[in-house]
């Protein structure tokens, strides 16, 4: 019995870390294509306020359609299908921002928005296949390998872009950022080949989570409704990295070849954070999710409240380390909380509340920016403070 368990432990852990590895890749490029994109749109013509709405709109279609995606899931059963064709799109679209002509943002906007649809149909699915075998593990350390892995992509995808701005020079910004995108379809190819590797390798990770008896069907509790109102402020505060690129770019603070790093800077400490943090999270639960938050929550005085680059690195951190802790706990705590019949539907609510404030927070903030930077600053660093209340109020047991 115990030579089973230590089997299916086994199996559990090579399929987290596999799936890890296809979010590596799938991170090294769409990652990658945002450490420039913020820049890339203003080139293309886009002001502060559409890049704003897009990143949010992006993220509004990117998280709301989960709520759909997250029920057919839970009702069809078909993860591995819904995976495939997520990715299939998501990785389609970053590549194709290389055809985008000078003038063209409205059309790079789209290409955004199809790459976030993409990724709505693939994760509540590809979530729900890991918290089964994360199941074995722990879901803070299941959720943890996953985000440290997928960070790990996101940290190489803009040293690749470094290194190809520093080969070519930049002598033409928009069209040197055409040239990463093309390149970006290297691990695009890459990703793709992966999960159907997966899928062939591990047609069934439902088996990893053995089925309970008497299982209750999932409800909004009070528990889950408080942890949503609390993800929801978080996220609504939360400055998309595209207008800290857009702002870092234009006060010159960092020359256009060197962007790219400071995505890479951020992706690397989101690595680790998510790392440290999941660990936590198995250890004292959603009050994890408060300390991070009141670690990161200054990030926004000093990226955009300073012109110095030793307080913007500092904010870039403190970012990294909000955004890692984000990435894993906070999915580590549905797959905790929801029943394994209902997980794929818990996922879609999550993730449709953070991607609704997400967008009207982003879009908001892009505004605010082009008015009053101060007021832009103090909403984003009120709306994550005030969040951290209901963590707490979430991690009591009722």
């Amino acid at each position: 019995m115990r030579k089973n368990k230590k089997i299916a432990a086994g199996s559990a852990m090579a399929f987290i870390l596999l799936m890890g590895i296809v979010s590596m890749f799938s991170d090294m490029t769409h990652e990658g294509a945002s450490s420039v994109l913020g820049a890339f749109l203003s080139l293309a013509g886009a002001s502060a306020a559409a890049i704003g709405f897009t990143s949010g709109l992006g993220e509004l279609v990117g998280y709301s359609l989960r709520l759909l995606t997250g029920i057919v899931a839970d009702k069809t059963k078909k993860y591995w299908p819904m995976v495939i064709v997520g990715y299939i799109i998501d990785m389609a679209a970053i590549p194709a921002l290389a055809l985008i002509p000078k003038g063209g943002w409205m059309a790079a906007c789209c290409l955004i928005i199809i790459e976030r649809a993409g990724k709505a149909i693939k994760k509540p699915a590809k979530d729900t296949l890991v918290s089964f075998a994360a199941s074995q593990e722990g879901q803070g350390k299941g959720f943890a390998i996953q985000e440290f892995l997928d960070q790990i992509g996101a940290f190489i995808g803009p040293l690749i872009l470094y290194v190809t701005l520093s080969l070519k020079g930049v002598v033409d910004p928009f069209a040197s950022y055409s040239i990463c995108f093309a390149i970006l379809g290297i691990p695009a190819v890459i990703t793709v080949a992966l999960v159907f590797f997966s899928k062939r390798k591990f047609p069934n990770p439902e088996k990893f989570e053995p089925e309970t008896k008497n299982v209750q069907p999932f409800r909004l509790n009070r528990q889950f409704l408080l942890y949503i109102v609390a993800i929801s402020l978080f996220a609504m505060g939360y400055v998309d990295f595209n207008l800290i690129t857009m702002h870092t770019a234009k006060l010159g603070m960092i020359g256009e070849k060197s962007l790219p790093l400071l995505y890479a800077l951020a992706m690397a400490i989101d690595a680790f954070s998510a790392l440290f943090f999941g660990y936590l999270f198995d250890k004292i639960g959603v009050r994890t999710l408060a300390i991070s938050t009141a670690i990161a929550a200054p990030f926004p005085f000093l990226i955009f409240g300073t012109t110095g680059k030793t307080a913007l690195i500092v904010g870039v951190v403190l970012w990294g380390i909000g955004m890692g802790a984000q990435e894993s706990i906070m999915k580590s705590a549905v797959g905790a909380v929801v029943p394994k019949a209902g997980r794929s539907t818990g996922f879609g609510i999550f993730q449709t509340a953070f991607g609704v404030f997400w967008f009207l927070g982003s879009w908001l903030m892009g505004i605010l920016y082009d008015h009053n930077i101060t007021a832009m600053i103090i909403f984003s660093v009120a709306a994550q403070l005030s969040a951290i209340p209901f963590y707490l109020l979430s991690a009591r047991k009722h």
